[in-house]
């Protein structure tokens, strides 16, 4: 009898389905970063930090999440592996770091969802009130409630995830579909708001030294940051693209795409809106701006593809965090549900309902913080930090892999190596630094946005529990990933193609 709950040698290792083109990854990555809820609702976060400097520090976050780009594109090219940082971390430095890059993008997308599922119930309630109906029965809608939002958005998440089971092609036509209208939506209303907001343009808000305070700076960078996550879902989904490299093309793409956005959104709502209408409407922010900007139901068009893109951002969510754990089941570090292949569909089928569900239970945990606008700012704040330690834990990878190339040709060591190291170093100081901070500001701990024990309580457990798990993972799986730090198949990483369907 083996001592593990696997076998030895499996009869065959489980392969998804390639289908996908460089458009499709587009489409599944700009969804992942969601570019009309990070403007619509973190803008107004990010402004309670950095005031009226939208675009400096939307710039400014953007260099270090460039050279974590590079990094993940020249490993994808040496490697492509649906686990990405958790594989080339676990190579390049060690299993325990690998897994917990894996562990942490997993809680952290966890979390996101649950923010997110409440974001799809908040846009729903609001389009609901602008349509007459506020009230059920006795029910007031309120589209500010953490509860009514969380039930309404719990609908939305089953209903992707079913839709998410059926395969990646679909859902990535789905995706490219609601992509367009939001982008129509968002760069009508932005530019008409460029030309016509009452408030003078102001070279200052591109200056980052008139940012407030560096504590101010460093929350704003990873409030940022957050932002742009999600352009390396590309990367999650690299095994189902015909080419490798168009992994790599679709998440560069994404990540200059959401800086246009993201300048383009900054701009527009500091030209039409003062800073306490900017960080006073909390969840409601891009619909409050669509008001400012034109009459019902014109109006209403902002909102619309404010729901859009957030329920194509839990489908995004939940596509590329199943590949993740497949790729971590396959080597036997995490139990066999999550790399079950259905034989109809060529999906992690159960891994992927399996997300949708947790994902259920933590928006149902959020409830403890039952305002919307403050859940939104204690998950972005947690999450921030966790995806800059998984983001320079897989440069560093990087920097190690390519050191090599330091002696061999010096430009290309610099891209390779130099780049991505400085990336890391950034964002890992900006983590440690929002952590002191968080850990100096308050005296007590209290369940509350704005409690720094609670803010900071919230990443480390996120990191604990990814130890954990990956003793388990060693000591009780004996998974061979802690021998090796390879993935399955990791020199030759090419699968078998299969018909689409």
């Amino acid at each position: 009898m083996s001592d593990t709950p696997y076998s030895v040698d499996p009869p065959a290792r489980p392969e998804l389905r390639k289908s996908l083109g460089v458009l499709d990854g587009v489409a599944i990555a700009a969804s992942s970063t969601a570019a009309t809820t990070s403007i619509g609702i973190g803008l107004g976060v990010t402004a309670g930090v950095v005031g009226l400097h939208l675009p400096a520090i939307m710039l400014l976050a953007f260099l270090p999440v460039l050279g974590i780009a590079g990094a993940f594109s020249r490993l994808n090219k040496v490697e492509p592996n649906a686990g990405n940082g958790y594989v080339w971390v676990g190579r390049s430095l060690t299993p325990w770091l690998g897994f917990m890059v894996g562990w942490v993008n997993l809680v952290a997308v966890l979390a996101f969802l649950a923010y997110t599922t409440a974001v799809t119930g908040s846009a729903l309630l609001q389009l609901a009130g602008d349509a007459g109906l506020r009230r059920v029965g006795a029910l007031a809608l309120d589209p500010g409630s953490t509860a009514q939002t969380t039930a309404v958005g719990i609908l939305v998440l089953v209903a992707v995830t079913l839709t998410a089971v059926t395969g990646i092609r679909s859902a990535a036509r789905l995706q490219a579909g609601l992509l367009v209208f939001e982008y129509v939506v968002l760069l009508g209303f932005c530019g008409y708001g460029i030309v016509t907001g009452p408030h003078d343009f102001s070279l200052s808000w591109f200056d980052p030294f008139a940012i407030p305070s560096a504590t101010a700076l460093a929350q704003g960078l990873l409030l940022s940051v957050f932002c742009y996550w999600g352009f390396e879902s590309a990367f999650s989904v690299n095994e189902e693209v015909r080419d490798p490299r168009d992994a790599s093309r679709a998440g560069i793409t994404t990540l200059f795409t959401m800086l246009g956005l993201f300048l383009l959104g900054s701009i527009a709502f500091q030209r039409v809106l003062s800073e306490e209408e900017l960080v006073g409407h909390g969840a409601e922010g891009l619909a409050f701006f669509g008001d400012r900007l034109a009459s019902q139901p014109w109006a209403a068009l902002p909102l619309i593809a404010l729901m859009f893109s957030a329920v194509a951002s839990l489908q995004a969510g939940v596509i590329p965090t199943a590949r993740a754990m497949f790729a971590m089941s396959r080597d036997r570090t995490l139990g066999p549900v999550w790399s079950k292949v259905s034989p109809r569909y060529g999906t992690p089928a159960a891994g992927t309902v399996l997300i949708g569900a947790l994902a259920a239970v933590v928006a149902g945990l959020a409830l403890v913080i039952p305002r919307l606008a403050d859940m939104i700012m204690a998950t972005v704040s947690a999450v921030g930090i966790v995806v800059a330690l998984s983001y320079a834990l897989t440069a560093i990878a990087a920097a190690v892999r390519f050191r090599s190339l330091l002696r061999e040709n010096w430009r290309e060591g610099v891209r390779a190596v130099v780049l991505p190291s400085l990336s890391a170093a950034a964002l890992l100081g900006l983590g440690g630094y929002l952590g002191w901070s968080f850990y100096t500001s308050a005296d007590h701990f209290e369940v509350s946005a704005d409690n720094g024990w609670f803010l900071l309580a919230t990443p480390l457990a996120m990191i604990a529990s990814g130890f954990v798990a990956a003793a388990w993972a060693k000591w009780v799986r004996k998974s061979p990933y802690f021998r090796t730090g390879k993935g399955t198949d990791a020199d030759a990483p090419q699968l078998i193609p299969t018909s689409s369907r």
